[in-house]
């Protein structure tokens, strides 16, 4: 069974930092290109990151670049996506992806 369980939300103030996890199950998953997305209360799905296979290929959104850094750790299944300088409008609920599966997500906030 595919699983992909995101971690480490919460609320943070302006300025601060978090870091999420994603454990990754029920497959190959150093095969397979990740991807950080989010969706802000009304708002669409909107992509964050993405790292290629072998942690290679790093892209962020115009929005995040500079503040967000993506990695993964293939010997642990594991995505991780650290968080820094964050801003309110970085308020949503966080998913981890790939070409098979969707997390269920974890929750950032973002406020004083």
């Amino acid at each position: 069974q595919v699983q992909l369980v995101e971690s480490g939300g919460g609320l943070v103030q302006p300025g601060g930092s978090l870091r999420l996890s994603c454990a990754a199950s029920g497959f190959a998953f150093r095969r397979y290109i990740m991807t950080w997305v989010r969706q802000a209360p009304g708002k669409e799905l909107e992509w964050v990151s993405s790292i290629g296979s072998t942690g290679g290929s790093i892209r962020y959104a115009d929005s995040v670049k500079g503040r967000f850094i993506i990695s993964r750790d293939n010997a642990k299944n594991t995505l991780y996506l650290q968080m820094n300088s964050l801003k309110p409008e970085d308020t949503a609920q966080y998913y981890c992806a790939n070409s098979i599966a969707r997390g269920q997500g974890t929750q950032v906030t973002v406020s004083s």
